[in-house]
């Protein structure tokens, strides 16, 4: 018997044990590559909200103000950014630059579009309650946050 877990291998191997030192050591430096990620993330939304402001500004002039209705899309961009991102790719520009990658958490392949959205909105909904609840990620097993947990990913 090893680690109180009551399984061993009879080699004296623990394979829970295994798999939880395989994931923190997969994990370690996630959660702060997050918040980095994020930044990075949150600079590249609002350059592209901006040059989005000023092409439809601009086009409410040339349409005598016919097409200024469309800027009330613009509060859309940065849900569209992270949600055809991640269910694209895998990750958005900033995960890509810190070295993160979203995946599925029960066989590590990519998230569809209904995992990226409800990892999304997850993450806006975190971050609207209060970013103490991203602390979460250091108590769980592959440092999740909520939002992971919720849309069945792993970062």
């Amino acid at each position: 018997m090893s680690h109180g877990d009551g399984y061993s291998d009879g080699y004296g191997h623990d394979p829970v044990h295994d798999a939880r030192t395989a994931d923190d050591a997969l994990t370690e430096g996630v959660p702060l590559r997050r918040v980095w990620a994020w930044l990075v993330d949150v600079v590249l939304i609002a350059v592209l909200t901006g040059v989005l402001w000023v092409v439809l500004l601009a086009m409410g002039v040339l349409t005598l103000g016919l097409s200024l209705p469309l800027l009330g899309a613009l509060p859309v961009v940065p849900l569209a950014y992270h949600v055809l991102f991640v269910a694209a790719s895998g990750a958005t520009p900033g995960q890509s630059f810190m070295g993160l990658i979203v995946r599925r958490n029960e066989d590590l392949g990519p998230p569809d579009f209904a995992r990226a959205a409800l990892f999304t909105v997850g993450l806006y909904l975190t971050l609207a309650a209060g970013v103490i609840w991203l602390g979460v990620a250091f108590f769980t097993l592959r440092r999740r946050t909520l939002h992971d947990i919720f849309a069945g990913v792993v970062v």
